[in-house]
């Protein structure tokens, strides 16, 4: 009996993955629970290491599972490796017929369907429900033995990570736990790792000069989606009378001048999942506090005549939607996320609370104020919150669009020419094909006295384009034992044909692969030989680059 105690205690101590209840080692400590975050997890164990997930998130898959269900693919060509598995297992998923509950599979035919001549036996599906997504995240998880410790906080404090040198040793939870690895993943939207671990990282809009682009910076007066006011709108709480005061929602403040840097975000929203089945929907809820006047710049857009309130409904399977901001006033919450990638937890949790006051407010007041012309009021009694979804959040997605926060400044710096397809990537790891996509920046008062939207940009690649291996590296003076797969470095317009859902699942599943080759070389992540980086990433199925 004494020996096989002492063999149990040998065999305990002897795994990689205990040091004590409350401390943990692993080769790989990734950080975060977003879809990179579970990419990376899966190819460090495919090359024999070990590996933990620390994620302060619940549910594993972030905007992939949150609600972002209607794909922004871009050129489905690029999309390999775990990336494209991801998606062709949701194919898979679809053809059971059990999974089609609240409607014919015949019914929603092929949309969202890919199937590449050269490649007819691997079938992917690109439009799905929250669950479905969240369920194959989970089965990656299970099948790879992957260790996750969910609900884990980072300690943003100066006890929360140690560094020897330039070399991060350990991290701890709000909890009280330790991580020990040999490499560290940042999978986050936020980059609280990157930031911790005093790595540089830049917020809000480059000037158009700092790196000779054009679609960076403050862009008053560029429309190229319908994302602003087509018609004179006032502003003012008493029509024509500027000393009554802005109506809610606009800023106070001048919006700057055109190309010029400054310290606004992109704005975000909760991705939703609706439904229009009358077993499945449930009325939209009416938030605490809810004040119709807060939504009289949405009345007096609707008098204008504007209808496009339905136009960003995207159908998902079993009669769902992802539904995302469209038009002038719709769930962007615009100029109310500034200070939340740098905020504490209690702020951050205070703003996306604030998201969603405004955004249920928005919903109740389309469904149900008397203001409302009635074709749309009549059309939104036909919708609500899908009442399969988010069950133990009140069918509320339970991530908020993280569209942007910290972008890395790393060894080297992607830029619009960059993600335009314009130049020659020399270590690429990966690819992205989406427009340069930019949500408004603000709201405010144009010279001549009318409501206008800023910020909004989309700009299409020339063509698919790579992403160079040294955009997921720090400075090797700041860190050497770390990778941003998600909080990339890359200018504000870059990144946003970079943050798409399967580009993150590509930089994480290379991220990973840079990971175990720096273990097994004994380097630093920043030397780690780029051919034979390159050499894995084509043997696991990952696309780095197309003929130009």
């Amino acid at each position: 009996m004494k020996y096989c105690s002492i063999l149990f205690f040998f065999l305990i101590i002897s795994n990689p993955l205990f040091s004590s209840a409350q401390n943990y080692q692993a080769d790989v400590i990734i950080y975060g629970g977003t879809s990179a975050a579970v990419t990376a997890a899966v190819q460090v164990i495919k090359m024999g290491k070990s590996v933990i997930v620390v994620s302060p998130d619940k549910h594993l898959g972030g905007l992939s599972s949150g609600g972002l269900g209607f794909t922004d693919t871009g050129n489905k060509e690029v999309i390999g490796g775990l990336t494209k598995n991801f998606y062709q297992r949701l194919y898979q998923h679809y053809q059971k017929p059990e999974v089609w509950q609240w409607q014919a599979k015949e019914e929603f035919g092929n949309k969202g369907q890919n199937t590449p001549a050269l490649d007819p036996e691997n079938k992917s599906m690109w439009i799905f429900e929250p669950h479905a997504a969240e369920g194959i995240f989970e089965d990656l998880i299970k099948e790879n033995n992957v260790t996750v410790l969910r609900d884990e906080w980072l300690d943003r404090g100066n006890k929360g990570l140690l560094k020897k040198g330039n070399k991060i040793s350990q991290i701890k939870t709000l909890s009280g736990k330790t991580f020990t690895g040999e490499v560290f993943i940042d999978a986050t939207y936020e980059g609280d790792l990157m930031a911790t671990a005093g790595v540089s990282y830049h917020v809000g809009r480059e000037a158009n000069a700092q790196y000779g682009e054009m679609h960076n910076g403050v862009q008053t007066l560029v429309f190229q989606h319908g994302h602003y006011f087509k018609k004179p709108i006032d502003p003012y709480l008493i029509p024509g009378k500027k000393e009554s005061g802005l109506l809610p929602e606009i800023s106070a403040e001048p919006p700057g001048e055109k190309g010029s840097a400054d310290k606004r975000l992109q704005a975000y929203c909760f991705r939703l999942c609706m439904s229009n089945h009358p077993e499945n929907r449930i009325p939209f809820p009416k938030p605490e506090g809810y004040d119709p006047a807060r939504y009289e710049l949405l009345r007096r857009v609707l008098v204008s005549g504007w209808r496009e309130v339905f136009d960003k409904y995207d159908m998902v399977p079993n009669r769902k939607t992802d539904t995302n901001n469209h038009g002038p006033f719709s769930s962007d919450y615009i100029g109310k996320n500034y200070s939340y990638p740098e905020a504490s937890y209690a702020e951050r949790k205070a703003i996306i609370k604030d998201h969603e006051v405004y955004q249920k407010g928005y919903l109740y007041f389309l469904q149900n104020d008397p203001s409302v012309p009635a074709e749309v009021l009549e059309a939104m009694q036909k919708w609500g919150l899908a009442a399969d979804e988010f069950t133990d959040n009140g069918n509320w997605p339970h991530q908020l669009y993280i569209r942007e926060a910290r972008r890395m400044i790393g060894e080297f710096v992607m830029t619009e020419k960059d993600a335009l397809g314009r130049t020659q990537i020399a270590r690429p790891i990966g690819m992205g094909s989406y427009s340069l996509d930019s949500h408004n920046a603000q709201r405010y008062v144009t010279k001549e006295g009318y409501v206008q939207n800023e910020g909004d940009i989309g700009v299409h690649p020339d063509r698919p384009y790579s992403i160079d291996f040294g955009a997921i590296l720090p400075k090797e003076k700041e860190c050497t034992n770390l990778l941003v797969p998600v909080c990339v470095s890359s200018t504000h317009i870059a990144y946003g044909s970079i943050r798409m859902e399967p580009v993150f699942m590509i930089l994480g599943q290379s991220a990973a692969t840079a990971a175990v080759l720096a273990i097994e070389s004994k380097s630093s992540v920043q030397k780690v030989i780029y051919e034979n980086l390159k050499a894995e990433l084509l043997k696991y199925g990952q696309i780095v680059s197309k003929p130009q």
